[in-house]
Order: structure tokens, then C-alpha cells, then sequence
């Protein structure tokens, strides 16, 4: 990490303190656009966000980490811009990252998220779905809330975003079980699923500052690139991850048998421990002892799978450090996203 990276405030958490301003400047404004949901969808965003509990009770959980609506304010002030021109556009992706994660809680059966049990497990599948739908729409009606030309853009570009997230969700399903899948698959299936709305959260709030299209498109870049290496980030935690600091067990994604990308890059790899893992990932999963597990992890770390997945996560980081030099924004804000990226890809939960 560079000095002027580590020159950047850092808040009591040792975390950017960009993210917590993020969620400062975000709280009114998505309280506000939550006020016009139907009481019963409302309720189960304001437990998904951590507002409430099951009973509706108010309470406080640890927040969410705020990157996407981060990126936004700082892609205004990027190009000169201020954080109240893009907090619309933080507010909408938000959002919209937060409808993909009640769906996705329940397309993946996952129980808990953020240390709690998952909307759909206390209020069911229908109504979880639904306040995902109800969250989808809402983040383009908080873009259209005062027209504009720039608002007009910058939702076209949070519905472009969108459609990539879902057709990358869609690869990641179709690929369940599918062994054959190479690592370009898994590369590409994670543009699209975390990469698209990285990208959008990059550009949005320059859009809204009244930026170039050269600038936008580079923020954008920035933000794709950044999304991809927080995406490898997270498939590296799916299995070396601390289970005090995910919230789920340890190789949980081996005993779900995902194929993420260390998996997809061991099987690649043509080694006896390919062959072995294979074999691993044929066999039904959920009653794994812990010795099975810490097999299947020596393999995958025997073909250098693990040492790939960080080297292609810093790939994406220079991808993205490229781009934002391109940008040339104000030298506070520049130190500001590379220390925003720097987090996300070195995170541990």
C-alpha cells in the first residue's frame, strides 16, 4: 500500500472512511424512499437493512458495507463534481444491490447473512421475493423522483447494469453442478454478476456531476475491474474465510459444492489433486467431516489455485488503478477509491 493510500482517514473500524460517510449521507435518503413501500414489503427491507427485528421492533445490526453507494459519491467528486449531485444515483444502486441479495439469499438457500438469519427464513420465499421486486423498482423511481437528462442517463445505465447482474446470476446457476466449466466461464459469469454493478456504482454519480463520456466511461472501467477483484475477493473467503468474520462456516463453499473460482482453476489444473477434487465434487455434499473438507482445501492449494486467485484479484486492481488515472480526478479523491479498492479486495468478512 502506497503512503498516500495510507494517508487516507480511516474510521474507529479501521475501515475507509468514505464507506461510513456512504451510509451517513445514505440513511435519509433510503428511509425516505422506503416510506412509500406498502407497509408489509416495507417491514422486510427495514429487517434485511438491520433496522428492525422480526417483530418490527427498531434495533441496531452492523450495517452493510456501503461500497456500491460509496463508489457513487466518490465517481461525482471524481470529475469535480459533490456528493449531494450523485447521492440519487448511491441511493439507486444500493438498492439495487439490495433487491439482488434477497433473491439471491433465497435462490442459494442461504440461511444467514450479516450474522442473522436471512429475510426469507423469518417471513418466507413469496414475500422476500417480493420485497426484492418492490426494491428493484424503487431505485429507478428514486432516479426519476426529479427528471433530468443526466438522471435519464444515469438510469439507462443503472438498467443496463442490471440486466448483466441478472444474466450473470443466470450463468451462475445454469453452472451448478457443471463441472465442465473452465475458468473463463467463472471469469465471465462474475463480470456480469458483481463486475456490471461495481461498474455502474463507479460512473453513476458522474453521470449525475454532468461528466464527459470519456470520464464516464473510465470510472466505469474502474469500477468493473474493482468489481471482478472483490468477487475473487470473496471466492477466496468462501473457503480460507474466518467463520467469526463471514458469519458462515468455514469452506462453506466447499461443502455447498460451488464452483468459484479456486475450484474452477484447480479442476483446470490436470494434477492428481484435479482428479481427487473432481472426485470430491461428484459425491453429494452436507455430510462432509471435517477431515474430507481440509482434504479437498490441500488439493485446491496443491495445483496453486489459491495463489492464482489473489494474483488475478491485483490483476483487476491494476485494470482498475489504470483506469482511474485516465480519469485524473483531484489527488484527496484518487487516494480515496484506490484505498476504497484496496479494502475490498483485502477484506476478511
Amino acid at each position: 500500500m502506497s503512503s498516500a493510500i495510507s494517508r487516507v482517514p480511516l474510521s474507529r473500524e479501521g475501515t475507509p472512511a468514505c464507506l461510513e460517510r456512504a451510509r451517513t449521507l445514505l440513511r435519509p435518503a433510503l428511509e425516505e424512499a422506503s416510506a412509500t413501500l406498502a407497509p408489509d414489503v416495507r417491514r422486510i427491507v427495514h429487517y434485511h437493512w438491520g433496522w428492525v427485528d422480526a417483530e418490527g421492533n427498531r434495533r441496531h445490526s452492523p450495517p452493510g458495507k456501503a461500497v456500491r453507494p460509496a463508489l457513487a459519491l466518490l465517481s461525482a467528486e471524481a470529475v469535480c463534481g459533490s456528493a449531494a449531485q450523485a447521492l440519487s444515483g448511491a441511493a439507486a444502486v444500493e438498492l439495487t444491490h439490495d433487491f439482488t441479495l434477497l433473491h439471491d439469499d433465497v435462490m442459494d438457500e442461504d440461511r444467514e447473512r450479516r450474522h442473522r438469519p436471512t429475510a426469507w427464513t423469518v417471513f418466507g420465499v413469496g414475500p422476500a421475493i417480493c420485497a426484492g421486486d418492490a426494491l428493484a423498482v424503487l431505485a429507478q423511481q428514486v432516479l426519476l423522483r426529479d427528471p433530468s437528462p443526466d438522471r435519464a442517463v444515469a438510469l439507462a445505465a443503472l438498467q443496463r447494469a442490471t440486466q448483466h447482474v441478472i444474466a450473470g446470476q443466470t450463468l451462475d446457476l445454469r453452472f451448478e453442478g457443471d463441472l465442465a466449466i473452465t475458468p473463463a466461464d467463472t471469469l465471465e459469469m462474475m463480470a456480469g454478476k458483481t463486475g456490471a454493478l461495481l461498474g455502474c456504482a463507479a460512473s453513476i454519480g458522474a453521470i449525475l456531476a454532468g461528466a464527459s463520456e470519456k470520464q464516464v466511461a473510465d470510472l466505469r472501467e474502474f469500477g468493473e475491474a474493482l468489481g471482478i477483484a472483490f468477487q475473487a475477493a470473496d471466492d477466496w473467503l468462501g473457503i480460507w474465510g474466518r467463520s467469526d468474520r463471514t458469519g458462515k462456516p468455514v469452506a462453506n463453499d466447499l461443502r455447498r459444492r460451488k464452483a468459484s473460482l479456486p475450484v474452477t482453476l484447480a479442476l483446470s489444473a490436470g494434477t492428481d489433486a484435479s482428479a481427487a477434487l473432481r472426485g470430491f465434487y461428484e459425491r453429494e455434499g452436507g455430510r462432509d467431516g471435517e477431515d474430507e473438507i481440509e482434504r479437498a482445501v490441500a488439493w485446491i492449494e496443491s495445483t496453486g489455485a489459491e495463489r492464482r486467485v489473489r494474483e488475478i484479484a491485483e490483476e483487476q486492481l491494476q485494470t482498475a488503478r489504470a483506469a482511474l488515472l485516465r480519469v485524473g480526478p483531484p489527488a484527496a479523491t484518487h487516494d480515496e477509491l484506490l484505498s476504497l479498492a484496496a479494502f475490498v479486495v483485502d477484506r476478511q468478512g
